[in-house]
Parts: C-alpha cells; structure tokens; sequence
C-alpha cells in the first residue's frame, strides 16, 4: 500500500513515468501507466502546451 501510495503522490506531482519505474522497480517504463494512469490527468498536456508557446497560441 505504500509502495502504490508513492508512486500515485510522485506521479500526480508531475515526476516523469521513467524514473517512478525505475524508483518502484518496474521491468519496463511502460509498466507504470497501467497501475496509475488514473493519477495523471494532465498527462500529453505539457507537450501542447510548449507547442503552443512556440506557436505564440493561447490557451
């Protein structure tokens, strides 16, 4: 329960997936969304908005 307890906190703080895999001892990065997708609601998003900063858009 802890274990889950930190990866969900670090996540939804905005860690990357990487190293929360490699800190909860996941063979593959790819492993981790699949136990704690549901604590990164904004994930991709950070992609479209430097996107959109180089673009000059807003919002």
């Amino acid at each position: 329960m802890l274990r889950h307890a930190y990866g969900s906190i670090t996540l939804k703080a905005g860690e990357s997936v990487v190293p929360v895999a490699r800190w909860l001892g996941h063979s593959s990065p790819a492993i981790t969304p699949g136990y704690y997708a549901h604590f990164m609601p904004e994930a991709g998003s950070k992609g479209w908005t430097a996107i959109d900063g180089l673009l000059g858009k807003a919002g």
